[in-house]
């Protein structure tokens, strides 16, 4: 469950969507205990919080809002079990997510943190965490004395990220980029002194100094006739460096490509009308280059690309709409979406693109059958097949067969990156994975696609480890990131760093292990692909406790660790070890399917455990079906993390189903 604050109070449960709440009232109560921190609000203070005159039944109803959250945020606890989230604690309640499933707790760490970060980093932290916010926050109770103060520390904080953000931007030499987010910051806090100083600073890299000395004139008589005040020192400085034009306000003046990159951006703002339609398609290209250059490259790709498609698609121009989404082909290799909303209404746009697109236009036609494919990552069927869910299977299919119908190798990359993505239909297929990467690289090595290039070793890096091939892996892991340093693909390095770290895991070394998975969670930070980092480290480390039979260590695991999406997986198992076998069978009684992705198999080795624990011969048969088709196969498919071989899994299941006695079983 995540909770968002930073704008309207919403509760998002595991698949991001929002839980149904029933009132204004029930909202309220939610908002209030998240701003409390986790920390018990007493009943009457919420009584008052709530209410300027109580009812003489308020603290019943109190009563009522806290059973009707509980339903809502909880609702596969089982009866009489005491909730977890939403704790009763003496005479008050108790909210307790985790401090990453709260977007406040969540932006006030990224400030921080970003302080202390070199200004790649702190710009990429920093350009995510301001896109978590969805409107004032606790937008919903503007005008509640209990949320005034934590309303204005947030907005102050927020205030101070936009201006931290661009001065993270002028250190890397993007000035230009800078501008209008500054110009319109100070146009709508104009007492902010720092953010005019950082506004001047950035047209004077810009190569306009006049303008730089205009905008502080311009503070300066806006503080004069409103305030009655002159400029801080800091301003008054910066006016007289820039008369004399001091060096250190231009420390790229020399760099040539930041000279050119400045050049073109000019000429082309001056050249291109705002309004035309080639803006959108030369946005998309830009985004598409963007998102593989690390730092908040990624999350800014995404937020550009999915504007530029919906105003493509407001133009009502079915063919420009088509090259707008077609020309995004950035080569994907985690299952899991970064954002499944978005992802959802790119892929409808797609769809809905594909029945106005004239039926000889075969490239962005395959274009957006490959977009479909890729955009639909995790998205196939858990259980039962429907149409609506083979779909995407069908498009990645499609845009293969038009691809090599028109012998292009571009799209014929694309097209296999679709094939790839829909390739998880079940357990066991790191085979046809591995054909698909063999020709992908076959495919880019000729045609010089260095970021397709790099695919394919990725996606080998995972099939060899599903084979324990890990000399070969090894190999693929060093050609990835050799083509990354040359053509300054950073991004790389956080799937061969997380590779390293399972290589590591092997190790009787089992404090090396942990700590190289915690290196490999560090890689992550600001790299904007929530839909890997969430829960995956908490995993890992409790793959080497499964692998080294630590029941101890993973008993002592915090219960308030965030899994993420794994949760509902991995809790057996940790019910298990805590002895609570009662829970456990009733927590697998429950349980759906894992996704049909990168980690189905270790994730269903982890139920088949817990199910074997406490002799749950239907769960045991369940993923004894699912597992079997891999059963020459490593739990490593992901290339990131294992928890074992799957026949020692299937061994152990069939030992027991023989059994016709029914007995305890620990491994």
């Amino acid at each position: 469950m995540r909770f968002q604050v930073l704008g309207p109070v919403i509760a998002y449960d595991d698949r991001g969507a929002p839980v149904a709440l029933r009132g204004p009232r029930y909202r309220e109560v939610l908002a209030r205990l998240i701003l409390a921190h986790r920390r018990v609000v007493p009943v009457g203070r919420l009584v008052e919080d709530l209410w300027d005159e109580p009812p003489t039944n308020a603290v019943g109803a109190v009563r009522t809002f806290v059973a009707g959250l509980r339903r809502a945020l909880e609702p596969d606890r089982a009866p009489r079990t005491p909730p977890r989230l939403l704790v009763t604690e003496g005479h008050g309640y108790a909210l307790r997510p985790a401090a990453e499933d709260v977007d406040a707790w969540r932006f006030d760490e990224a400030v921080r943190s970003a302080a202390t970060l070199p200004p790649e980093q702190s710009f990429a932290l920093l350009s995510d965490a301001l896109n978590w916010w969805q409107g004032p926050a606790y937008t919903d109770f503007a005008d509640a004395g209990w949320a005034r103060p934590e309303r204005s520390r947030l907005t102050e904080q927020r205030l101070l990220a936009v201006e931290r953000r661009a001065a993270a931007q002028l250190a890397l030499g993007a000035a230009a980029a800078a501008v209008p987010d500054l110009d319109a910051h100070v146009a709508e806090h104009p007492w902010r002194e720092d953010a005019w100083g950082l506004l001047s600073t950035a047209l004077y890299r810009c190569g306009r100094q006049a303008d730089a000395l205009a905008v502080l004139a311009r503070a300066r008589r806006m503080l004069a006739d409103d305030l009655g005040i002159d400029p801080g020192p800091a301003l008054r400085r910066l006016e007289h460096d820039l008369l004399r034009q001091a060096e250190y306000l231009d420390p790229d003046a020399t760099d040539p490509t930041v000279r050119v990159w400045e050049q073109a951006r000019a000429a082309y703002d001056s050249t291109v009308a705002p309004r035309t339609r080639t803006r959108l398609e030369s946005t998309a290209g830009l985004m598409r280059d963007l998102a593989v250059t690390g730092g908040g490259g990624l999350a800014a790709a995404r937020a550009h690309r999915i504007s530029a498609v919906v105003a493509a698609d407001d133009l009502g121009d079915a063919e420009l709409t088509a090259r707008v989404i077609g020309i995004y082909d950035v080569p994907a290799i985690w299952t899991r979406s970064d954002d499944p909303a978005q992802d959802r209404r790119l892929v409808a746009i797609a769809e809905k693109t594909l029945l106005r697109l004239p039926a000889h236009d075969a490239a962005d036609r395959a274009r957006l059958l490959a977009t479909i494919a890729v955009e639909s990552r995790g998205a196939l069927p858990v259980d039962n097949p429907t149409e609506a869910g083979l779909r995407p299977l069908r498009a990645a299919r499609q845009a293969e067969e038009i691809a090599r119908r028109l012998h292009d190798p571009a799209l014929l990359a694309f097209a296999l990156n679709g094939v790839f993505m829909q390739s998880f239909q079940r357990a066991g297929l790191a085979h046809r994975r591995e054909a698909v990467a063999t020709e992908i690289i076959a495919v880019a090595a000729t045609s010089t696609m260095a970021t397709y290039e790099v695919l394919g070793h990725l996606i080998l890096i995972q099939t060899r480890c599903a084979a324990a091939d890990y000399i070969s892996a090894d190999q693929h892991a060093e050609a990835a990131d050799t083509l990354a340093q040359r053509y300054e693909l950073p991004l790389v390095e956080v799937f061969t760093t997380w590779y390293r770290a399972l290589r590591a895991s092997a190790t009787p070394d089992l404090a090396a292990a942990h700590a190289a998975y915690a290196a490999a969670a560090d890689s992550l930070t600001g790299a904007g692909m929530p839909g890997l980092d969430r829960g995956l480290l908490p995993l890992a480390h409790l793959s080497l406790a499964l692998r080294q039979h630590e029941t101890g260590v993973i008993a002592a695991i915090d219960p308030r660790t965030d899994w993420g999406p794994y949760e509902s997986w991995v809790e057996p198992t940790l019910l298990v070890a805590r002895g609570e076998l009662d829970r456990a069978r009733a927590a697998l009684r429950t349980l759906i399917s894992p996704p049909r992705d990168l980690l189905f198999e270790a994730l269903w080795a982890i139920v088949a455990h817990a199910a074997i624990a406490v002799g749950d011969r239907e769960t045991m048969h369940r993923a004894r079906t699912q597992l079997a088709p891999a059963a020459a196969e490593t739990t490593a498919q992901s290339g990131l993390l294992s928890v074992g071989p799957v026949s020692t899994y299937l061994d152990e299941i069939d030992a027991l189903l023989r059994s016709p006695v029914r007995r305890k079983h620990s491994r």
